[in-house]
């Protein structure tokens, strides 16, 4: 069993937590740790072996029991901020962030609480671009954690990273008042409880770069939809929730599934993925923290000394690194956030950008030196490091690759250099009328 982390919550000068969320952080640590991480192992004792016909079709009763005890506890669908009114828990993303990094340290946790991606995201969707009638037939039942969703966007035949590229095709029938879907998808969640599926596509391949994508809302069992098969990470299947490869052949959905009206689809992307982001980092500083937890208790385990000496004391440099590291991380993803909640998440892409980019390679680096510390206990099944660390890598691709992101910040900053140009010639016209008064 992991440790419970000795830290209280992160209060400083730039960062007063009110009482309602220092309470909160309160019971979520003490939910993670001492209900959501002991339930773990009997999770995957309850979830059916490979194979199994039922390993895609049953989902571990543990998790309900876990979510009904998180609704006790007031431990409910606190990622909505305050700005979509009812449908929020009242908490700023700032607020949010120091809550979603201990539901991090648990897989078992952003479930059980209602927090996880890709829900989240698409809750988000239908909260800001649904209709009313979108909203009560899939944004409540998704609230109330009765069913789950995806979001199918990835397409295996072109690069993903660049959203124009995909060509899964959104064709109008007049006649039938019917869009008509046809195209291949990966990497979309298989959950035996996903009922509605958000699917990007190309509407008009005519349209301007940016407007030729629409978003609609394809519900699991239509007639069409097709799943191929799981796909694995590193061996990891995670079922039965799972991300699979999935295809619309001749799929059929009436006009009124569209979200937000055609060649809207880059925007709601964008709208989705900022604060989806920032949670998956917001997450990972927490999965980053049990690492290190676990890479302390080893190196100073009194059984395993090495050469007379515990592990901890021929050279601690790898813990330090790891602690600096998760540290310098957080406090980039609480800027984020901040500049979420001030200023909308687009105006704060590129604080979204760096930390998309840091905190992936932070945990990486902290759960990499942990798996050293524990030898060939760090890769075996015995430990959840070597889990974690195919979660994370694959992080480092999900929702934008890091070349992206970098892509990204790079043109932010490359923004500063004409103005740049014109403050240093000014301080050298400056330095050069100094010199000439000589």
């Amino acid at each position: 069993m992991t440790p419970a982390p000795s830290s209280s919550a992160p209060e400083s000068a730039f960062l007063a937590l009110s009482p309602r969320v220092l309470d909160l952080y309160k019971k979520t640590k003490a939910f993670v740790d001492l209900e959501c991480i002991p339930a773990e192992r009997l999770y995957y004792l309850q979830l059916k072996p490979v194979g199994h016909p039922d390993r895609w079709a049953v989902v571990p009763p543990i998790i309900e029991t876990l979510k009904s005890r998180a609704k006790e506890l007031g431990l409910w669908n606190m990622f909505m901020p305050p700005v979509y009114g009812k449908y929020s828990a009242g908490f700023t993303n700032l607020e949010y962030a120091v809550i979603c990094e201990l539901l991090g340290r648990s897989w078992l946790a952003p479930e059980a609480t209602n927090c996880a991606a890709p829900d989240t995201g698409n809750m988000e969707v239908f909260a800001k671009y649904g209709t009313q009638a979108q909203k009560d037939k899939w944004l409540v039942p998704l609230l109330e954690g009765k069913i789950r969703s995806a979001f199918a966007m990835t397409e295996p035949a072109v690069a993903s990273s660049d959203a124009t590229n995909i060509e899964t095709r959104i064709s109008r029938d007049e006649l039938r008042k019917e869009y008509v879907l046809n195209g291949r998808k990966w990497w979309i969640s298989g959950d035996p409880r996903c009922k509605v599926f958000l699917v990007m596509g190309k509407s008009d391949f005519g349209a301007k770069k940016h407007l030729q994508q629409s978003v609609v809302i394809v519900p699991a069992g239509t007639p069409g939809l097709e799943i191929i098969r799981p796909m694995q990470v590193f061996g990891y299947d995670d079922a039965p929730h799972g991300h699979c490869e999935i295809v619309f052949k001749d799929c059929r959905i009436p006009f009124e599934n569209v979200v937000l009206g055609e060649g809207r689809g880059f925007e709601i992307v964008q709208g989705r993925l900022g604060p989806g982001r920032i949670h998956h980092c917001m997450r990972t500083i927490g999965m980053a923290e049990r690492a290190l937890e676990h890479h302390i208790i080893r190196i100073t385990d009194p059984s395993r000394k090495t050469f007379g000496k515990l592990v901890a004391q021929h050279n601690p440099t790898s813990i330090v690194d790891s602690r600096l590291e998760i540290d310098q991380a957080r406090l980039l993803v609480l800027k984020a956030a901040d500049s979420i909640d001030k200023h909308g998440a687009k105006a704060a892409l590129k604080e979204i950008g760096m930390a998309k980019i840091v905190v992936p390679r932070m945990c990486c680096n902290v759960i990499d030196r942990a798996i050293q510390a524990h030898g060939a206990a760090g890769v075996s099944q015995d430990f959840p490091l070597a889990y974690m660390y195919a979660q994370i890598r694959t992080l480092r691709i999900a929702d934008g690759p890091d070349e992206v992101h970098e892509r990204q910040v790079s043109l932010f900053e490359l923004k500063k250099s004409s103005e740049l140009r014109d403050h240093y010639a000014k301080q050298a016209e400056i330095s050069e009328n100094l010199l000439a008064k000589l």
